[in-house]
């Protein structure tokens, strides 16, 4: 089973991905993207989650797409496999043109 993250350990593994944040339960960004391609993404983010065997939840505005990462198994809090999701979601984000 996988081990809950500290704030200060999240906050190490997420400095090299421009624009996420936490607040020691999650992981999330907003993405800057344009509403079809947005879609996109979001289908982009669904196969790499199941790739994973892990999903988070995912909001398709107008010109923006919300990502937010725990791990229900934990009650809530992250893990190494939230972070591992969080870096390839940001690698397939400028696919999309997503900022």
């Amino acid at each position: 089973m996988a081990e809950a993250l500290s704030k200060e350990q999240i906050e190490e593994r997420i400095r090299s991905l421009d624009g996420w944040s936490t607040d020691g339960r999650k992981i999330e960004r907003t993405y800057a993207v344009s509403h079809i391609p947005g879609a996109a993404f979001i289908m982009h983010i669904a196969a790499i989650q199941d790739d994973l065997g892990h999903h988070s939840d995912a909001t398709l505005g107008y010109r923006a797409v919300h990502i937010a990462i725990s791990s229900s198994d934990l009650g809530g809090y992250v893990a190494e496999h939230d972070i591992e999701l969080a870096r390839r979601i940001e690698a397939a984000a400028g696919a999309h043109g997503a900022e």
